[in-house]
Formats: C-alpha cells, sequence, structure tokens
C-alpha cells in the first residue's frame, strides 16, 4: 500500500495556496473601466515609446483623433481671422461714403462686400464642420477601441485560468482514454500498471466539477467581466442589433447556451459515471475467486461502450469549449488534434507517476520493458501530434481561404515565440531524446523529456485560447503561473491520495502473471 508521505501533501497544499493567491491578484489588478485601460496605454507609452512599444497598436482612429484635436483650433482660429477681416472692410466702406448723392452707390457697394465675405467665410465654415465630424468619429473609433482592450484584459485571468482547468482536466480524460484502451484490447503487459491510472483519473471527478461550474459563470456572465465565448454575446444574433454577426447566427441552433451547458453535462457525466463504474469493477475483480472472471469481462465490455462514447464526444467536446472561442474558424481536423495533445499529457503523466512510486521502492513487477513501452506511446503519439498539426497548419496555410488562414496569422504574428516553441518542444525533442531505444530506460532522460512534452501541450492549449480571448495583449504573468501552480497542486494531492486507497497490485486481473513477468 502506498502511503501519502507528509512532505509531498506540503507541498501540494502550498502550490494550491500560492496559486489561490496568484489568482486573486490577477482578477483584482485587471482594469475595471475604460479610463483604467487610457492610464494603462499612457503608462506603457511612455515609458515604452509609444502604443506599439506597449504591446497596443495605435489604431488610425486614434491617430484621425490626435490629428482633429490639434488642427481643429487652428481652422477656427483662421475663420475667425477671415471674419473680423470682412467686418473691418464693411466698415470702413460705410465711413468712406458720405455724401448723400452716392448713398444707393454705397449700399450696393455694402451688399457686394458682406456677399463677398459671406462666400470667403462660408468654404472656411464647411471645413470646420468636416473637421469636427472627423473627430467626433475617430473619438467614438477610439473609445469603441479602448472598449475592445478592456475586454480582453479584462479575460486575461480568466483565460488563464480556463487553460490551467481544461488541461489538467483532459490530461486526466487521456489517462481514462489509454485505461479503457487497455481493458478493450486485453493488453497483457499493461495490468500491473492498472491502479496508476485509476489514481489519476481520481482527478476527473473533482476537475468536471470545477471545470463545469466555469462553463456556467461563462454562460450566465455571474461576474460581468468575462467575454471568453464571443457567441455569448447580448443580441449578437438579433438583426436589429449594434453587436450582430450574420455568421454566429447562423450557427445559433447549436452554439446557445442551453444546449451548450445541457451537451457539457453529458459528457462529464458520461465520463464520469465509466470512471466510477470501471473502479468499482477493478477492485470487485480483485476481490473474485480464482477463475471468477464475471467482473473482467463487465469491465470489457463497459469499456468498449465507452470508448465508443468518448470517441463522439471528445470530438463535440473540442469544437465546445475551444473552437467555439474563434467562432468564425472551424477545422474539420479539429477534435482528433485536441486529442492528440491530451492524450499524449496522459501518457507521459503514467510514465511520471510510476517513475515517481519506483524511486519510492513500490510498483516491484513494474520493469525496464514496462517503461519501455511507456515511453513509445509518448514518442509515437508525439508524431501523431505532429503529423495532425503539419496537416491542419498546411492545408489551411495552402488554400489561403481568408475565414480559415487568419487563425493561423494571428498566431505566427503574435504568438510567434509560444506558436513554434510548442513544435519545437512537442515533436524536435521527443524525435531527438526519444528515438534511441535505450534511452526511454533511463529514468532521468525520461523526467526530461516527459517535463517537456507536458510543458509543450500545456503552450499548445494555451496557444488554442488565449489569441481568441485576450488578443495581443497576452504574456506569460502572475495569472498564469498562478493558475498552473493551483491545478498541478490540487491534481497532485488528489491522485496520490487516491493511490493510498487501494493495493498497487490489481491480483485479481486474469493477465496479472503476464504483466508480473513482461520483458522483451
Amino acid at each position: 500500500m502506498y502511503t501519502l508521505s507528509n512532505r509531498l501533501k506540503m507541498f501540494s497544499i502550498i502550490l494550491m495556496v500560492l496559486g489561490a493567491l496568484g489568482i486573486g491578484y490577477g482578477f483584482l489588478t485587471a482594469p475595471k473601466t475604460i479610463q483604467d485601460v487610457e492610464a494603462l496605454e499612457k503608462a506603457e507609452a511612455h515609458h515604452g515609446g509609444g502604443h506599439e512599444a506597449a504591446g497596443h497598436e495605435a489604431t488610425p482612429a486614434h491617430e484621425a483623433h490626435e490629428a482633429s484635436a490639434e488642427t481643429t483650433p487652428a481652422a477656427a482660429e483662421a475663420h475667425h481671422d477671415e471674419v473680423a477681416t470682412e467686418e473691418a472692410h464693411a466698415e470702413h466702406t460705410t465711413a468712406v461714403v458720405t455724401d448723400t448723392a452716392h448713398a444707393e452707390h454705397a449700399a450696393a457697394t455694402d451688399t457686394l462686400a458682406v456677399a463677398h465675405a459671406a462666400e470667403v467665410a462660408a468654404p472656411a465654415h464647411h471645413k470646420v464642420a468636416e473637421k469636427h465630424e472627423t473627430a467626433v468619429d475617430a473619438h467614438a473609433e477610439h473609445q469603441e477601441h479602448l472598449e475592445h482592450v478592456l475586454h480582453q484584459l479584462q479575460n486575461k485571468p480568466w483565460a488563464a485560468l480556463y487553460v490551467a482547468c481544461i488541461f489538467f482536466l483532459l490530461i486526466t480524460m487521456g489517462v481514462l482514454a489509454f485505461y479503457g484502451i487497455q481493458w478493450v484490447a486485453q493488453a497483457g503487459w499493461s495490468p500491473v500498471l492498472f491502479r496508476v491510472m485509476e489514481g489519476i483519473t481520481a482527478y476527473l471527478p473533482v476537475g468536471s466539477v470545477i471545470f463545469f461550474i466555469f462553463l456556467l459563470i461563462c454562460g450566465l456572465d455571474l461576474f460581468h467581466s468575462n467575454h471568453l465565448f464571443p457567441w455569448m454575446v447580448e443580441g449578437i444574433t438579433d438583426p436589429k442589433s449594434e453587436h450582430y454577426d450574420a455568421l454566429v447566427a447562423g450557427k445559433s441552433g447549436y452554439l446557445n447556451f442551453g444546449f451548450w451547458i445541457i451537451r457539457a453535462a453529458v459528457f462529464l457525466a458520461g465520463w464520469n459515471l465509466y470512471r466510477f463504474f470501471a473502479r468499482k469493477t477493478s477492485l470487485k475483480q480483485d476481490e473474485a475467486p480464482a477463475g471468477d472472471n464475471f467482473n473482467y469481462k463487465k469491465l470489457f465490455k463497459g469499456s468498449a461502450g465507452f470508448l465508443v462514447f468518448f470517441i463522439v464526444s471528445e470530438s463535440i467536446m473540442s469544437w465546445d469549449w475551444i473552437m467555439s472561442l474563434d467562432p468564425h474558424w472551424f477545422s474539420t481536423l479539429f477534435g482528433w488534434y485536441v486529442f492528440a495533445s491530451f492524450f499524449v499529457s496522459g501518457i507521459t503523466t503514467i510514465c511520471m507517476v510510476t517513475l515517481y512510486l519506483k524511486s519510492k521502492g513500490l510498483l516491484e513487477y513494474v520493469n525496464t520493458s514496462h517503461i519501455h513501452d511507456l515511453a513509445k506511446f509518448m514518442f509515437g503519439i508525439s508524431v501523431f501530434w505532429t503529423y495532425l498539426w503539419f496537416s491542419q497548419f498546411m492545408l489551411i496555410w495552402y488554400a489561403n481561404i481568408p475565414e480559415e488562414v487568419t487563425y493561423f496569422i494571428t498566431r505566427i504574428n503574435d504568438y510567434t515565440v509560444p506558436f513554434w516553441g510548442a513544435v519545437v518542444m512537442n515533436f524536435v525533442f521527443p524525435i531527438l531524446i526519444l528515438v534511441n531505444t535505450d534511452f526511454k530506460r533511463v529514468t532521468w532522460i525520461l523526467v526530461i523529456a516527459g517535463s517537456i512534452i507536458l510543458c509543450g501541450h500545456y503552450v499548445d492549449f494555451f496557444n488554442m485560447i488565449m489569441p481568441a480571448t485576450v488578443g495581443k495583449n497576452w504574456f506569460i504573468g502572475i495569472s498564469e503561473v498562478s493558475s498552473v501552480l493551483f491545478f498541478l497542486g490540487l491534481f497532485l494531492l488528489v491522485i496520490f491520495n487516491a493511490l493510498t486507497k487501494a493495493p498497487l497490485l490489481p491480483k485479481g486481473n486474469p493477465f496479472i502473471e503476464e504483466s508480473k513477468h513482461f520483458h522483451y
């Protein structure tokens, strides 16, 4: 039996406390008003040399607003001088013409002078009016720009929390899918690892509750500072609204809060029901008399049904929870792409937890051949992820359809380092490190490779979510780091506590002897 050490427990709690404090700080320091955004932009411009240096480009509206503010007073002053000159000219004409015999001629002269003055003043008035209208329009556009930036900066702590929340939840789902595949395949090598997988999937109920609450907060706009999902904006499907979006309106039969949250509830409930069923049935098999494989067969059939449900729900989940952040964009490969990302992360987590338990003198029947097989899966699924990444990117980039290619242009231009960094961490490093057969059995090499893969796929989820929610206003700050720390601490505490609840060796499994003596 495994016993949770006080050191690991305290470490997990410290991570959670630090993470919670940082998350709170991120929400407290997020701008609340447009004036806060203006103050931030001015401060950044002062220290960074302008909006571009500060990470916010100066919009044409803003430039026009500033230009009109400078030119309008000058035009008004010119107009005032012209009118004053004409008035002086009229007075001079009246004073000179004193002879009563020329009164009619003077009156006619005065009339011509006034008409001339009106002709001169009219263009000046027209120019001032045009510049005033330009200034008003520019000011309105600038206010709209500030409001957009405000929404993005308010999204930042929410988006950081969302990335970490969904990442750790889907790691657990990757482990659960791998666990189900082992049962359906009747694999003989992996039963000695089943308790490790069951321990990791213990996070699923906890993560599901937190994630579902997060979705409710987004959909119900409980704190009035969350704009993660654009299709939830009020009036976006109403043709009379200023927020109307014809494309989103066309998808409203699918993308609406009621149907969306029901789908989320069904998916999360289905995954948790299988996890509960599998754990309970697996423990019952341990208690069954020798030769009684009723529970094993029951779990085999249940796992087959789960995998069918999983492959459908996983694809829809990826559309609902990630792709709908960019409701104008879609990819037919996206469900598989997301699956590959969290599937390899789940397998990597199994390997890392197994190596930790082995270092504590546990899992005596897990040998280097088991570790080697896990490393082969890490290597193979990393290549599979790269194939999907390239297929999705190459086809969209080559077709160059504006509605599709914008997704990648935004990420390449505004997220250059994380976009290409994810490729390096998720493909280049695994290939270089794990292509060697001997390296797949060396603990410290696998720890390095596993750490890089997990960090790389967190960055992958970061790339999928942040550009759609915060735009250019991103950086790895307190909110991002704190969110990872909180969910990492919670993840470690839950899974290692679950490992203490049952023996680490599933003795009742009919393939356990084969697994215990697995060598090649």
